[in-house]
């Protein structure tokens, strides 16, 4: 049973760019910002003091599961 909340495609590449961002995360003001704030309701994402997106570990295990799709 799918017990996960769909992301939809835009997300799930917002999500594949913030982990391919690693440490320096992604900044504000860009065209993926409101998929950014949806991951971020979401808890797959947070927001730094510095104002960038950065992957949680929430979102780096459904990026796994999604965008990789590997088993947990």
């Amino acid at each position: 049973m799918w017990n996960e909340p769909y992301l939809e495609t835009c997300c799930r590449s917002a999500l594949h760019r913030l982990r391919l961002s690693g440490a320096h995360g992604r900044p504000r003001g860009l065209v993926d910002e409101p998929c950014l704030e949806r991951l971020e309701k979401r808890g797959f994402a947070c927001t730094e003091e510095n104002g960038r997106f950065h992957i949680t570990p929430e979102g780096e295990a459904r990026h796994r599961s999604e965008v990789l799709r590997k088993k947990a």
